[in-house]
Order: C-alpha cells, then sequence, then structure tokens
C-alpha cells in the first residue's frame, strides 16, 4: 500500500511517499522558506537529489508542485494519482475533540478550522494540505494524525492554568501540547537506545516551532507549549514565554489593536523580532561575523531551553536523557554547545568533538563521564504518520 505523508509546518512542507508496511522510503522531500522569493524544494528518488528554488507564496503552491513531482516522466515515482491509497496528514492542533488518528470527514475539516484560531501558523496550512489532496488524490483515503494526541496523558497539576474553573470545564482552556508525532517518535526510540522502560528523558525539539517534553515511563506529563503553539520556547517568528501584562501595555498605552498585538508576538517576534533574520542558519553566520543581535539571540535561546530542562528535571525528580531533533536541533552544532554548558549539577557533560560530527543516526554526544546521556536522534513524523494511518485503514 502506497502511503503519502504530508507534514506541513509553518513555513514548510515535508513529505514522504512510503510503502507500508514494509516502511519502505520510495520517494522524500522538503519545501522550505514558504512565503518568501527564495523557497526551495530537496526532492529525493531513486538516488536522485533535486533541489529547486521557487517563489512559493502559499503551502497550496507548495503542494501542487509536489505533485508535479511525484508524476514527473523522468524523475517521479507514480503514473497516476489513484497508486496512491492513503493520504495521511499532520495536524497541530486537535483541541479535546481529537485524541486518536481519524478519517478525515467534513465534519473533521470543521474542527479543524474552529482549532485554526488557536494555531494560526498551522492549522491553515494543515487544511489547506488535506483539501489539496482530496482534490488531487480522489480515491485516496485521507488520514489526520493530531500533534496534540500524544499530550492527552499530561496530569492535571500540570495542564490547568490558574484562572476561573468554569474557563476550563466549559471552554477547554488548558495546555493541550503540541509536535506530538516527533515528541513520540524520538522518545520511543530513546527508551529501545537506553533499554529502560522506566525512564526520564526531555525531548528537545527545535525548528521554526520549538518545544519541550518531559517524558516520564514513556509518557509526556509536561510540555512547553500550552492552549496554542505560541508559549515557551524562543522560536522562529514566536516570542515564546512572555509577560502577558505586555499585551495590556501595548493596547492601553502604545495604540496596538489586538490583531496587531497578535500579529507581532506570532509573526515578528522570536529570532526574527531580535535579529531580523527568522532562519538560524543566517543567524549563526552573522553572529560569526560579530553581529551582536544575532550573539545575543542565540545566547537567549540557548538559556530558555536550559531553564526547562532544569524544571523537567525538577519535576521527574531526575534525568536519564536529553534528545535533540528537528532541523536545529539535528544540525545545530552551535545550539547544542550553548544548551548543554553549564549543566554539570545535571550531570550533563557535553563531548564537543562528538557534537561537531554530522551523521543521519541516532548518535551520542555526550562525554563519556556524563551521568546523563545526550542524543541527538533525527526526529520522523512522516513514519510515525505512516504507521498509525496504515493501523486505522487496516
Amino acid at each position: 500500500m502506497k502511503i503519502l505523508i504530508i507534514n506541513s509546518g509553518s513555513s514548510s512542507i515535508k513529505f514522504q511517499l512510503m510503502d507500508m508496511p514494509s516502511e519502505k522510503l520510495i520517494c522524500s522531500g522538503l519545501v522550505e522558506r514558504i512565503g518568501y522569493k527564495n523557497a526551495t524544494i530537496n526532492y529525493k528518488a531513486n538516488g536522485e537529489n533535486l533541489e529547486q528554488t521557487h517563489n512559493i507564496e502559499s503551502h497550496k503552491q507548495g503542494l501542487k508542485r509536489v505533485v508535479e513531482l511525484l508524476l514527473d516522466p523522468e524523475i517521479g515515482v507514480i503514473t497516476h494519482t489513484n497508486e496512491i491509497e492513503v493520504v495521511g496528514h499532520r495536524v497541530v492542533h486537535g483541541g479535546n475533540s481529537f485524541s486518536d488518528t481519524t478519517l478525515i470527514t467534513s465534519e473533521v475539516k470543521e474542527k479543524i478550522q474552529e482549532y485554526a484560531a488557536l494555531a494560526p501558523l498551522h492549522n491553515p496550512g494543515n487544511l489547506e494540505g488535506i483539501l489539496v489532496a482530496e482534490e488531487i488524490f480522489p480515491l485516496a483515503k485521507q488520514v489526520v494524525v493530531f500533534d496534540t494526541a500524544f499530550h492527552q496523558t499530561i496530569p492535571a497539576k500540570a495542564k490547568r492554568y490558574a484562572i476561573p474553573t468554569s474557563l476550563y470545564e466549559e471552554h477547554g482552556i488548558q495546555v493541550y501540547g503540541f509536535h506530538g508525532t516527533s515528541h513520540q517518535y524520538v522518545s520511543e526510540k530513546a527508551i529501545a537506545y537506553l533499554g529502560k522502560e522506566n525512564s526520564k528523558i526531555i525531548t528537545i525539539h527545535l525548528g521554526n516551532g520549538c518545544s519541550m517534553t518531559a517524558v516520564l515511563d514513556g509518557k509526556s506529563i509536561d510540555h512547553s507549549l500550552g492552549f496554542t503553539p505560541s508559549n515557551g520556547l524562543i522560536m522562529g517568528t514566536r516570542s515564546g514565554d512572555i509577560d502577558h501584562a505586555i499585551i495590556f501595555h501595548l493596547v492601553n498605552n502604545l495604540d496596538y489593536t489586538l490583531d496587531d498585538v497578535k500579529t507581532l508576538l506570532t509573526n515578528q517576534s522570536g529570532m526574527l523580532g531580535l535579529t531580523g533574520h527568522m532562519d538560524l542558519r543566517d543567524i549563526q553566520v552573522e553572529a560569526e561575523n560579530g553581529n551582536k543581535d544575532c550573539q545575543l539571540a542565540l545566547t537567549m535561546n540557548a538559556y530558555r531551553i536550559k531553564k526547562y530542562i532544569g524544571s523537567y528535571a525538577a519535576a521527574m525528580n531526575g534525568l536519564d536523557a536529553i534528545v535533540f531533533t528537528a532541523g536545529i536541533g539535528e544540525n545545530s552544532s552551535v545550539i547544542r554547545q550553548l544548551v548543554c554548558e553549564d549543566l554539570e549539577v545535571f550531570g550533563i557533560h557535553l563531548d564537543n568533538t562528538k557534537n561537531e560530527k554530522r551523521s543521519g543516526d541516532l548518535r551520542e554526544i555526550n562525554a563519556d563521564a556524563s551521568k546523563v546521556k545526550i542524543l541527538v536522534i533525527p526526529t520522523n513524523e512522516e513514519l510515525e504518520i505512516a504507521k498509525q494511518a496504515f493501523e486505522l485503514v487496516n
């Protein structure tokens, strides 16, 4: 069975075509920097690696280009769209409506749209991917996996906010958690590597969106993102944790509208607001060239992560491993080094030589004397989605 996985991020689309249940990868690719004139497409199939630069203004344009590549007479891997039997989609916010992998219906799409207000950088792109896929693959079963599902195990003491109970009971205002497919995949890999079912692990997902999860005995018990994917760590364009009174100050004293504040904190803050750059690769180059703003932003980014490591180690009363994953977590030795500095009190000791080595596989980058394993585990949300989709339709 051929299953196409579409993983739409806030500014990217990852895709993989797999044969299931063999888990054989037929082709894969990535569309990056959607909304920018220098958007890039990477496409891998049959041992070939194609890279292109396009002006891709929307997720819809990006997905249509992906399908063109799949059907290309020279580099494509299918001759007709009907060859794809299932399309699996990642959707960020499922609220309290969904805790399991689900076949997509009109009611499911309505709920995804309803939750778009809570995940404005993600759910609209996720829904766009579903609508385009339904148009292009009309005979395929459309399946959705929600980022929030893995975090259903977060206990009340961690998921409740200190606001009137009625807002929780009647309106579902609580911590939902996100990037759940990624955190689930890498935590399972870490548990298998450690050989410990009873384990205390912190998974650190760092991309344009960033989050951390405390995983106790394989279950999510706390998470840095909350009601929406906006708080917690410093992200590409999102501020992360901020004093909510700043919002009132902006509105009451600086003449911002609520829409202005939403745009500011969601699209104009984070690393972009600190440096003028959204892509961490650009920021690292500028920092190396002496840009003080970029140097400070990197330090702030790592400092926020370190604070969450400390709090989650306390919440679990110990720590066996920390896991770096996703685009930045897997590829930025600079961020990993900054994060792991001065954490000896937790038994965390980085091996700088191991940290600088690049590999596509799970690897240890901790020093031999480190009591806590420091792991880099490439995430594979697409494989996790494919497995869950296959299980649902069979």
